[in-house]
């Protein structure tokens, strides 16, 4: 058995029960920090033995995870994730022990699904149906995915400035999605505020005891893998910072049991856009003041941290660390370095920590002898869209600012699916046409339009937007548009993207053959005005969505 036999507040000390659903809250001083204790003898017995007959993930160290029997329970695989050692990226600034915990190798690519395999795991011991959770992204496609499992429904609150990829992923996988037009705070509120009126488990990230304590299972794996040795930093990116939080109180748990002989330092790397800790931290404040995010890396936009800053300042108080900034344009030209030196493809978010990394590299705050872990993860999800359709999100429009969102807004959006963006992706190496195809478009609707200069570029976007229509020229370096047509045709994940080719010189007979079946019209470039154009490309649209 594994339950947690008490929690204790590490501000006043003070012990009490576990109880698996009830925010973590010290009953004494309020305070938010509670440490689950376990039975650590029995438990540091089996690490000395190897660990016999145990699974290669989390599941791995059960002993010290908040579960009454995990042996009863279907368990969803996570953990178990690799350990690189980087080749090129770090070498290159002279350092050659730097080490990459890739959670890429998750069941949605992410380092998330470790908390959501173990909250989804508590819900089902104690039996909970259905669950809401608010989220910047990878949490709630995690969760989804958990729960789709466990036969457990999912409300899913995420901001609609998210990557679609993301909302729809989550929604594939069965989840109620509800898209809200707000910041990530006011998500959350709204969340709260939907949970409250239905009676519903709400997950409540750090302060939930298995959301956090999911994440200390990274440092046991790191541990294990550096052959029982703790590494000297651990760097990660942050939102809301409960990884980092549960990643520290595994190697405490390994110090306590004399396994390891320090606690690594921990690096907190954020976007500037958004970087209350960071902010706070260079300040020397204790308490972080909230920021109104201001990046495009939406994963890491929580702008107030709330007590997790606290928390993670005072243990870097303590075993030492810092905290780090990076601009968006860092963090973009990191994950394209990354990819050339390692061959390791990784989202926005993920790139923050690998630039936060070359800044502590670049300027020496760590040692040349150090031994560095920095945490991988992200995915990117692209096929969703044609098994979905249309109808997948409700939407949400909260204030602009950071006041209190309306209780009347909720109800309201969730009466209403009429909500819908469509995208549209240009393909055609004269600029000046598509800028005034995209302008006359962006005026008729709220179309979002893409623009591509050749046919090698239309692909790669094709593939990343996944658009409703696609408009392309027939005459492009590059691929020119028969080959792109194919291309697009061949690909299950764009196959069912209608298409309409527009073509400045008389085709031929072979070459509209060609074309013949894989397109929705063809267009003479100069036969009809612009206008009249995008009204034919907006009645295709039209038509591909039943309007």
């Amino acid at each position: 058995m594994a339950k947690p036999k008490f929690l204790q507040c590490v501000i006043c000390g003070n012990q009490q029960q576990y109880e698996p659903f009830t925010p973590a809250v010290c009953k004494k001083c309020e305070s938010q920090w509670l440490e689950a204790s376990y039975d650590y003898e029995t438990f540091k017995r089996d690490i000395l033995r190897g660990l016999p007959g145990r699974p290669s993930n989390l599941w791995r160290y059960q002993d010290v995870l908040p579960l009454g029997n995990p042996a009863a329970l279907d368990l969803y695989p996570a953990g178990g994730t690799p350990l690189w050692l980087s080749q090129r990226f770090a070498n290159k600034l002279g350092y050659d022990r730097v080490y990459f915990k890739d959670e890429r190798y998750g069941p949605t690519s992410s380092f998330k699904d470790r908390q959501a395999a173990v909250a989804v795991a508590a819900m089902n011991e104690g039996d909970v149906r259905e669950a809401v959770i608010a989220s910047t992204g990878n949490a709630a496609v995690a969760y989804a995915a958990a729960c789709a499992r466990a036969g457990i429904k999912l409300w899913v609150f995420m901001t609609s400035l998210v990557p679609q990829e993301k909302l729809r992923e989550a929604a594939l996988f069965g989840a109620e999605v509800i898209r809200v037009s707000g910041n990530y705070d006011q998500t959350k509120q709204i969340a709260s505020q939907f949970a409250q009126r239905k009676q519903l488990l709400l997950d409540r990230g750090a302060s939930s005891i298995p959301a956090r304590e999911s994440m200390k299972t990274i440092a046991y794996e790191i541990v294990e893998q550096l052959g029982w040795r703790a590494p000297d930093w651990y760097i990660q990116s942050v939102s809301g910072g409960m990884g980092p939080l549960g990643v520290y109180q595994g190697f405490k748990e390994m110090f306590d049991m004399g396994l390891i002989h320090r606690i690594p330092k921990i690096a907190i790397i954020q976007t500037e856009g958004c970087s209350p800790m960071v902010k706070a931290f260079k300040a020397g404040m204790e308490v972080a003041d909230a920021v109104i995010p201001d990046t495009r890396i939406i994963i890491l936009s929580t702008g107030d941290p709330g007590k997790v800053y606290t928390y993670l300042w005072k243990i870097i108080q303590q075993h030492g660390g810092t905290m780090e900034s990076v601009t968006d344009a860092e963090a973009f030209d990191a994950m394209r370095s990354l990819a050339k030196s390692e061959g390791m493809a990784v989202e926005p978010a993920t790139a923050v920590a690998y630039a936060g990394l070359e800044k502590m590299l670049k300027n020496g705050t760590i040692g040349k002898d150090e031994v560095v872990v920095v945490n991988c993860t992200g995915h990117t999800f692209p096929v969703e869209k044609h098994v979905l359709g249309d109808q997948w999100a409700v939407d949400v429009h909260l204030s602009k600012d950071q006041s209190p969102a309306p209780q009347e807004g909720l109800q309201a959006a969730l009466e209403n699916l009429d909500e819908k963006v469509t995208t549209v992706l240009l393909v055609d190496d004269n600029s000046d046409d598509a800028l005034l195809i995209r302008r006359l478009l962006e005026g008729k609707k709220s179309y979002r339009v893409y623009h591509a200069k050749d046919g090698w570029e239309g692909l790669a976007m094709a593939r990343q937007h996944l658009p409703d229509l696609i408009v392309s020229d027939l005459t492009m370096p590059g691929i020119d548009g028969f080959g792109f047509v194919e291309e697009i045709k061949l690909d299950p994940r764009t196959k069912d993207i209608p298409v309409v080719v527009v073509s400045a010189k008389d085709i031929t007979v072979e070459e509209r053959n060609r074309l013949n079946g894989h397109i929705e019209a063809l267009y003479q470039k100069g036969s009809l005005p612009t206008r009249k154009f995008v009204d034919k490309v907006i009645n295709v649209i039209e038509d591909k969505n039943g309007a």
